[in-house]
């Protein structure tokens, strides 16, 4: 029977209680949102919401084909170079997600014959990027530059080091200088997704390369997404002009896919613009996840110290994560429920995300919330 084996693999999965099920949400949901990466509060924002009216009402629904052949607007231009002036690089490339500018930069960065030396605790798109890439990949220990340094010594010829900044399951960040010397120090390149960190870190939220004081480096280069401070949606890579124009000629995510919608390209403007204005909404959602922490690890639970805006609780199991994420809904808090394989330890996890435009009370509702329905 076709697809026969499908069957085998969904009865497993729900023997290990790891079933995934889409939920659609309605416009106007009464829950406490502490699920969604929306960290500075914009995706709603009416300056945002204007921005992305305006450019479907001027360019239409869609960007109508590739970026090289009619994708390209004057809007998506005008996106990529005050993004990269925010964010302190010479030059930007928009896509159509943040895991398509992962792919690109991975695989585009990665001829073969290189080394990509990949933190375990990785993106799955960066993770897919090394799958792709021609290049021989080697998985070296969480954060540790050392472990970086070790496997780039055991290479000649093209290297680079790939490496989220803020991770997603528990919200640590990178060593983001120790990892810039490690390759320095071999002539390697620095690929690292800023996602977590573009809105939070940084001045102003200028994003976790900046405040390590490599931003416009020309041995550097970063991933952002649009879909998660700026509200929107999209992905973008910066870097150095050249490296840009590397990946318009040799990246397969931007030559074969369709350009990001106008409506995302002006809601992503729109937000970075109104980030420009307001600087002071990086550091609140930085001040609401410490928040969060203190409170939840004052009631009794295990939450990891957040570097960004991610905060991380730890479940006894995946069925226990599933019934608690489930109970936190029943009582008017929607929170993630990360579980194998999303999480590289293997360990489930609530996962929280701090936004800027938390109230104090709400706070407070979540960690009761939170601490009231614990396994």
């Amino acid at each position: 029977m076709a697809f026969g084996w499908i069957d085998e693999q969904a009865a497993a999965r729900r023997e290990a209680g790891l079933v995934r099920t889409l939920r659609p949400r309605p416009a106007d949901s009464p829950l406490l949102d502490l699920a969604s990466n929306d960290y500075l509060g914009l995706a709603r924002h009416p300056e945002v919401v204007a921005g992305a009216a305006a450019a479907a009402r001027t360019w239409g629904g869609g960007a109508t084909g590739s970026r090289l052949v009619t994708g390209t607007t004057e809007l998506h231009t005008e996106l990529e170079r005050e993004l990269a002036e925010f964010c302190g690089f010479e030059a930007a490339l928009v896509f159509s997600s943040g895991y398509a500018a992962n792919l690109a930069a991975v695989t585009a960065l990665a001829p073969h014959g290189s080394l990509i030396v990949s933190d375990a605790g990785n993106h799955a798109s960066l993770i897919d990027g090394c799958r792709l890439a021609r290049g021989t990949t080697q998985v070296v220990a969480h954060a540790d530059p050392d472990a970086v340094r070790k496997a780039l010594g055991t290479h000649e010829g093209p290297a680079v080091a790939v490496s989220d900044t803020v991770f997603s399951v528990d919200g640590d960040a990178a060593p983001l200088a120790g990892l810039a010397e490690a390759c320095r120090e071999h002539g390697a390149g620095l690929v690292v997704d800023d996602a977590h960190g573009l809105g939070v870190l940084g001045a102003g939220g200028r994003g976790a390369p900046q405040a390590a004081g490599l931003a416009g480096a020309d041995d550097v280069v970063v991933t952002v997404t649009l879909s998660k401070s700026l509200g929107s949606q999209g992905g973008a890579v910066l870097g150095p002009a050249r490296v840009v124009e590397h990946l318009v000629n040799a990246a397969r995510t931007f030559i074969f896919d369709t350009g990001l919608a106008p409506a995302s390209a002006g809601a992503a403007l729109a937000a970075l613009r109104l980030l420009g204005r307001e600087p002071q909404r990086a550091a609140r959602a930085r001040e609401v996840a410490t928040g969060l922490h203190a409170r939840l690890t004052a009631a009794g639970l295990e939450a990891v110290r957040p570097d960004a805006a991610v905060v991380s609780v730890r479940a006894p199991s995946p069925e226990e994560a599933v019934q608690w994420a489930a109970d936190c809904r029943a009582a008017g808090l929607f929170v993630g429920c990360f579980r194998p394989p999303s999480v590289p330890d293997g360990i489930s996890r609530l996962r929280l995300t701090a936004r800027a435009d938390l109230s104090e009370e709400q706070i407070e509702r979540a960690v009761q919330v939170i601490g009231g329905t614990r396994p």
